[in-house]
């Protein structure tokens, strides 16, 4: 009786054993497994008309700029200006030593004595022409010398304008800089921009732009474009372009730091939701995913203007295809991805 418990027991043991075990094994079977497809937001990308505009940093410069320099070396008596200084056109800015200037008068005045006894030996009939001619000749080019010599004794200013830079102080020998540089800042100033060569087709001279200026916040000036340059630098592919900047308040000064806008008008490109664009990692290029038929496509774009919220797009999305706003750190070019719809 005591056997046949024991026999009973056991296999009892043994049963739930194996219901145990199939119950697990079941349980296993019916749970799904999860769906590891990338989750992801879209949008349409659509064609628009996208205003044009251009902003180029640039400092202000002198309109016009003069470098104060003798003809020859020559030792500084008095500089009569410093930097900041607003001279006017004719303003003695520089005197120079006179010391070689005296000598040549010594010089000149002896030749105009010789000069004076040659005629009168000639008018007595004790000289010839010839005698006179040759002192005559000696004595203008003494005069010119001389009159050269005293104007780079003297400096002065040949414009309107402020004194930008100094080199020297009295005592020091001229040499290869000027001693003074006047910038003219009136009637008007300019800025100088480097435009992309894909714009040259639509920036001409006459067009007015918008200027902003650190120096004055929040006051915003007119200038127009006077000058393109003729030729593109190969190195950057930009080309040089000067604005012009009314002056007349005297409010904008050489090396101030500003912002120059220029309005291109408008064309039809696709803009899409900045959050679309991807930077790819180690480089300056941008991409974008395109969903389509329940994959992803890795496209690379040109990007256009910055648009508050949005990117224009010059090439790689055409308008009506569908893009991915969020999710991209999990894609791939050619993966699968799902549409979030709880959205």
């Amino acid at each position: 009786m005591k056997y046949s418990t024991v026999i009973t027991a056991a296999a009892l043991s043994l049963l739930l054993s194996a219901c145990g075990g199939s119950g697990a094994d079941n349980g296993a079977a019916v749970t799904d497994s999860v769906d590891e497809t990338p989750l992801v937001d879209i949008d349409i990308a659509h064609r628009r008309s996208v205003p044009q505009t251009r902003t180029y940093t640039a400092n202000v410069e002198a309109d016009n700029i003069n470098n104060i320099a003798p003809d020859m070396s020559n030792r500084i008596r008095q500089i009569k200006v410093d930097v900041g200084d607003r001279v006017s056109r004719g303003q003695v800015l520089v005197t120079l030593d006179t010391s070689n200037a005296d000598r040549q008068r010594i010089n000149l005045e002896e030749l105009q004595r010789e000069y004076d006894r040659a005629v009168e030996l000639l008018k007595i009939g004790a000289g010839t022409q010839r005698a006179v001619d040759q002192v005559k000749a000696q004595l203008d080019a003494a005069r010119a010398q001389y009159a050269n010599t005293m104007d780079n004794t003297v400096l002065r200013s040949p414009i309107n304008g402020i004194v930008t830079a100094r080199n020297y102080d009295p005592g020091d020998m001229t040499g290869q800089l000027p001693v003074l540089t006047v910038g003219q800042t009136s009637p008007a100033v300019k800025l100088i921009i480097n435009a992309g060569e894909t714009d040259l087709p639509v920036i001409h001279r006459g067009m007015d732009v918008d200027i902003d200026l650190d120096a004055w916040p929040g006051r915003q000036f007119r200038g127009r474009i006077t000058r393109i340059a003729p030729a593109i630098d190969v190195a950057t592919r930009t080309f040089p372009v000067e604005v012009t900047v009314a002056n007349r308040a005297d409010s904008l000064r050489p090396g101030m730091f500003g912002r120059v806008t220029v309005n291109l008008g408008s064309r039809d490109n696709v803009v899409v939701p900045d959050r679309a664009v991807v930077k790819q990692s180690g480089s300056a290029n941008r991409y974008v995913y395109v969903y389509s038929g329940g994959k992803v496509a890795f496209r690379r774009v040109e990007l256009g203007n910055r648009l508050d919220d949005a990117y224009e797009l010059i090439s790689g999305i055409n308008d009506g295809d569908t893009v991915v706003i969020t999710g991209q750190a999990r894609l791939a070019d050619g993966v699968a991805a799902r549409i979030n719809k709880s959205k």
